[in-house]
């Protein structure tokens, strides 16, 4: 447990410090990347695997996890093509500020929901106990 606290600080160091150079920062994502799958590469090589039985299992792995789509198109893409939205860049100050005045409309509405609902229970309640006093 120790370790990984150690290696979780160590994490929030270089990702603060690597935070102020961007392009420095890809260039080490990239580098971290490519030496990965040039490791995966190399194992699947050594084990024999063939270029056809790497993609079937690959896929089949992908697939089996769910992660196929969200790696091949992207979550947010997937997300936002699936429910008709469109990239917050393509979304003009006005519709922004439409998209504000539904969210306090809704807000609004969720209030006087709550407070209808507060009253139908004090009218429940009044009515439980109204019954309690007739039975007894």
């Amino acid at each position: 447990m120790k370790l990984l606290k150690i290696f979780d600080l160590l994490e929030d160091k270089i990702r603060h410090w690597l935070s102020h150079w961007p392009i420095l920062y890809a260039f080490v994502g990239i580098l971290g990347i490519v030496l990965t799958w040039r490791g995966i590469w190399h194992i699947a090589d050594s084990l024999g695997l063939n270029s056809w039985w790497s993609l079937f299992i690959g896929v089949a792995i992908l697939m089996v996890s769910g992660l196929l789509i969200a790696i091949a198109i992207g979550d947010e893409v997937l997300i936002n093509a699936w429910r008709g939205r469109r990239k917050i860049t393509e979304i003009s100050l006005g519709e922004t500020l439409t998209l504000a005045e539904r969210v306090e409309e809704i807000k609004s509405l969720l209030n006087k929901i709550e407070e209808r609902l507060n009253a139908k229970k004090k009218e429940e309640e009044k009515i439980a106990k109204d019954l309690e006093k007739k039975i007894d």
